[in-house]
Order: structure tokens, then sequence, then C-alpha cells
């Protein structure tokens, strides 16, 4: 069956992870702007990581018969740098054309601190005046309930936001109602180190349900791989779960957000 990983980090991944998806079936993915490892000095360096992942990460997915689209921003990690940061984000508008870009993102909290609070009001404002879509990344463990509430509270405040337009990614549990109830989509990031395991992940499926809900790895310098999403597919499956339900749920799911941006290719291959 066909796969497709909403938000995965290709930068920081080999040409086996490429192969390795090509031959999981995944035909896309999503590849929101991140940190690096380590704190970039300038606002050059991340124009240069744009351009890497605009031109040159299409064309390495390409060769394994992968569509990819990126987001860009400025990552939450990096945002309490408040000078930097509205660097950055001056390099943003004249790329928003490309037509790999799907919006902005992954744009949200780290640390919950003003400085990021900051930049993610400027960020959604921007957002907000080009018309993109958004892709948000909530905090990690004690801090992401706090961080999730934050961020669903300054978009739904903000009346240009359109809620079905923006994916609150990385929720857990204790977190995935808050992006529900406010009409947001909600991202489950299977990174069993510091987010949801493919058990958890399938239990969520399960006490939740499947609408607006997109899947995805989030593989990047971390422990973590495009392995997590086909390991809870499988899990999916086990669980006595059909083909079509998994195709709605890793396919269907992540076409039918992404498609509200036009430079979207992929279509679901089930009828709603």
């Amino acid at each position: 069956m066909h796969i497709i990983d909403p938000h995965i980090h290709c930068v920081s991944r080999t040409t086996d992870d490429y192969l390795y998806m090509s031959r999981a079936g995944v035909v896309a993915v999503s590849e929101p702007a991140f940190w690096a490892g380590f704190d970039r000095s300038s606002a050059g360096s991340f124009y240069d990581y744009f351009r890497h992942l605009l031109d040159v990460e299409p064309k390495r997915a390409a060769r394994y018969g992968i569509e990819h689209f990126s987001w860009l921003c400025i990552n939450a990690k990096e945002a309490e740098n408040v000078e930097l940061s509205r660097e950055v984000i001056k390099l943003i508008p004249p790329l928003l054309d490309h037509p790999r870009v799907l919006g902005i993102g992954e744009i949200g909290l780290n640390k919950n601190t003003r400085n990021e609070i900051t930049i993610f009001e400027e960020q959604v404002d921007l957002a907000a005046r080009f018309d993109q879509m958004i892709l948000i990344h909530t905090p990690h463990l004690l801090d992401k309930h706090k961080g999730t509430s934050i961020i669903c509270d300054i978009l739904k405040n903000d009346s240009r936001i359109k809620p079905e337009r923006v994916l609150i990614d990385h929720c857990e549990e204790h977190t995935i109602r808050l992006a529900r109830e406010h009409g947001f989509w909600a991202g489950l990031t299977i990174y069993p180190v510091t987010k949801v395991t493919p058990q958890r992940g399938v239990d969520i499926l399960e006490t939740f349900g499947t609408d607006m809900i997109c899947v995805n790895s989030a593989s990047d310098w971390g422990e973590s791989g495009p392995h997590m999403l086909t390991d809870t597919l499988i899990e999916f499956r086990r669980r006595g779960h059909s083909e079509d339900e998994a195709t709605r749920v890793f396919h269907d799911n992540p076409a039918r957000f992404f498609g509200q941006c036009p430079k979207w290719t992929i279509k679901p291959r089930l009828k709603p």
C-alpha cells in the first residue's frame, strides 16, 4: 500500500533511508524546517539550509520515486534569539512561491519562553499575511500541555487563521483533545524516546478516532527512523484494522490536509 510521511527531516537521513522508504511504499514526504543539532550563527546559514530543502532534497527523493515537499520557518529552539529570528523571517516571503513549499513550519514553542512566544506570534502573522498553511511543533515532555495550550490560544484568537489549515504536531494522550476541540488537525509522532511508540500511537488512534490525524516519524538526527511509521502501520493492521482503514490513516489523511495547498500533487486513494 502507499504511505505518506507527513513530517520527516530528510536532510539528516541517508540514502539508505530513502531506499527503505521506497521499498515500504512511501510515495511522498513533507519536511518542516528544524534545528540542525546546533544553533546556527547567522541568517545566511538559514538561507543555505532553505536552498537545501527546496533544491537538493526533492532531487534526492525523486531518485527513489518519492515526492518531497517542505515548510519554511525559524524553529522554536532557535527562536529564543529574537534578533536572528527576525532576520530569518525576512528571508521567507520570496521563497513562498517555490513549487515545493507547503507553508510555514514547524513553528511553535520549545520551553514556552516569552521570546519564543513573540517569534511564534510573528510567524503566525507571516502565515496569515501570505495565506499559508501552518505546521506546529509542540514542546517535549513536561512543557507539552502548557505549550500546546498557549499555541491553541494564540491561533484561535487570530481570526485570520483557519483551523483546518493548521496541523498541531507531536500530540500525545494529554494534548490531542486540545488540538481537535478547536478544529485543528493533530499529528502523532512515532519517536519512542521522547514522544510516542507505535503501540501508543495505535492506542491513541483507537481511543480518539482517526479523523483529522496524521501519523509521522519526524526522523532526524536523534534516535528515530522512517521505519517507525511503517512499524505503526503494521501494529494497526495487526490489531485487525483493514487495509482500507490503514490507507485512510497513513495515506489519505495527510493527502487531504496537504491537498489544501494547490502545490501538493498526491490525491487520496479512497473516497471520504
